[in-house]
């Protein structure tokens, strides 16, 4: 997204730099919180792994991968450190794989929803108290949780993509005999090197245009209503 900015022609440098500084703060805080789901999931499932070897917390250093970070502050998608998991730990280890997958992105969603609180009620708060047009720290500061919105929008529509390595593919094996899963395990190196180039090439972009514009609006819906009274 940093790169679609400055393609864009317009470059107003505080808009970069609430991006960066939203960027920054998923990289440092939303991406532990996202893999610190998934450890802290497979945990209650009865799979202790990630507890032993210290990845159940928001430390970002136990996390950060600096190839995912990089891309993310680049290209608006990236990842962490994946959190080990053994499923063979579950007692139904299609089902704990799946809400083990499941908890990433809806951490993610869940972030989204917090920042358009934060956005929502700062809109309320300055309409309430006639500043309008929005300008200075204020118009910047809104630019900023639009940009948290956006990000962690994005990173869950990502996440839910069902072909390895994504959590998606590990939600969709949930339904999936075991047939199936054998042949897609032999090949996921390659099938994930092929969704890392189709995705590099844009190949993607608009099935997930169209994804992140639908859960948007959802989450712009979604936020409204605590608000809704005060434009009544």
């Amino acid at each position: 997204m940093l790169l679609r900015l400055f393609r864009s022609g317009q470059i107003d440098i505080m808009t970069v730099l609430m991006y960066i500084l939203s960027s920054l703060i998923v990289i440092f805080l939303v991406l532990p919180l996202h893999e610190c789901a998934h450890g802290f999931v497979a945990s209650k499932l009865g799979d202790d792994t990630a507890k032993r070897q210290g990845r159940i917390t928001l430390d970002p250093l136990a996390h950060i991968d600096y190839m995912g970070a990089l891309l993310l502050l680049l290209i608006g998608f990236g990842w962490a450190k994946p959190v080990p998991i053994n499923p063979r730990r579950f007692k139904n280890p299609k089902v704990g794989m799946a809400l083990t997958a499941f908890a990433g992105p809806l951490s993610n969603f869940l972030a989204a929803v917090c920042a358009a609180l934060l956005r929502n009620g700062t809109i309320v708060i300055l309409l309430k108290n006639n500043i309008y047009p929005f300008a200075g720290f204020w118009f910047y500061l809104l630019v900023f949780l639009e940009f948290l919105v956006t990000i962690n929008i994005g990173l869950a529509v990502f996440n839910f993509i069902p072909i390895p390595p994504l959590d998606g593919s590990k939600i969709l094996m949930a339904f999936l005999p075991n047939k199936t899963i054998l042949w897609i395990a032999q090949r996921e190196q390659m099938i994930s090197i092929v969704l890392f180039v189709v995705i590099m090439m844009g190949g993607l972009n608009g099935i997930l245009n169209l994804a992140n514009g639908y859960m948007s609006d959802f989450v712009n819906w979604l936020t409204w209503q605590p608000f809704a009274a005060a434009f009544n």
